[in-house]
């Protein structure tokens, strides 16, 4: 039993990976505008799609298809980014009901384009097993595991230490300030919503790669990245690849020891548990500040 619970955990930590991936683009769009895109995780399953058609079509691996799956969901993104910035009202509501009007619009888009089948990767080195010690794991999913916290470090550094790092730190903080100091805040929320779009590329040819895809995912992703968002506490990178951990964790542990019926639900009594402990995240305010 106790190797099961070793497994279990170490199989969350990976799926966890991919889940910071998702979340942190999320978060970045989310810190800069102060808007959810609800379109977000349909813009993951998107390049997933895209990676398995270049799988299908040309018989190569499917982190082949990154540049392709870059060009078509950093455009959608930017397309996102222009439609929100037509609002000039109730943007946070009116915002809210573009981005899931896209979202199920991207959706739909799948279905006429791809069917509802389901489908998964046929690259036998993405399904190559790994033993770590006593663990196991296929290559693909021990590969992007290292690969979301190389991007995770890479981000941070990005936000830390560049100039348009800080300025969307800085557009984050105080948009009007921001403008003050000689930053263009429309400049650095279109740089972040593109971010987001690498972030949810990356992410995409993740979940194709480790395990299947199919249309209604999207929804489920986007759900996962929000919650995973408001657990670490918005602008915390280091918080949202704890709470990706925890999530993953969490899913992996009920879908062992109880039924994969209660996975989704697993994650959402996770959610509720930690606001009601701390209600501003797993890093409080102060971090997220800073």
């Amino acid at each position: 039993m106790s190797e099961l619970i070793l497994q279990s955990l170490y199989s969350g930590t990976l799926v966890g990976g991919i889940y910071a991936l998702i979340a942190l683009g999320l978060s970045l769009s989310f810190g800069t505008m102060r808007i959810i895109n609800l379109a977000h995780g349909e813009l993951v399953l998107l390049a997933a799609y895209v990676a398995y058609t270049v799988e299908s079509r040309f018989g190569v691996n499917p982190i082949l298809a990154l540049p392709l799956a870059l060009a078509v969901v950093c455009s959608c993104s930017a397309i996102v980014y222009f439609l929100i910035g037509r609002i000039k009202r109730n943007r946070e509501l009116n915002s809210l009901m573009l981005t899931f009007a896209l979202g199920v619009i991207l959706t739909n888009a799948v279905l006429l384009i791809w069917k509802s089948d389901i489908h998964s990767t046929a690259s036998t080195s993405m399904q190559k097993a790994i033993q770590v010690g006593n663990l196991y794991s296929m290559f693909s999913e021990l590969l992007f595991f290292v690969l979301s916290l190389l991007v995770a470090l890479v981000l941070g550094w990005w936000l830390s230490r560049s100039w348009y790092g800080r300025a969307v730190r800085a557009v984050s903080s105080n948009r009007d300030a921001a403008k003050l100091m000689g930053i263009n805040p429309a400049k650095v929320e279109l740089v972040s919503f593109l971010v987001a779009g690498v972030l949810a590329t990356i992410a995409g040819i993740a979940i194709f790669s480790t395990g299947v895809i199919s249309p209604p995912l999207g929804h489920s992703l986007t759900v996962k990245a929000f919650i995973i968002t408001v657990l670490a506490g918005v602008g915390s990178v280091p918080g949202v690849i704890l709470a990706a951990f925890l999530l993953g964790i969490t899913e992996s542990l009920t879908v062992t020891l109880f039924s994969s019926a209660l996975q989704e639900l697993a994650g959402m009594v996770l959610f509720l548990i930690v606001l009601f402990i701390m209600p501003n995240g797993l890093f409080g305010a102060k971090a997220r500040r800073g």
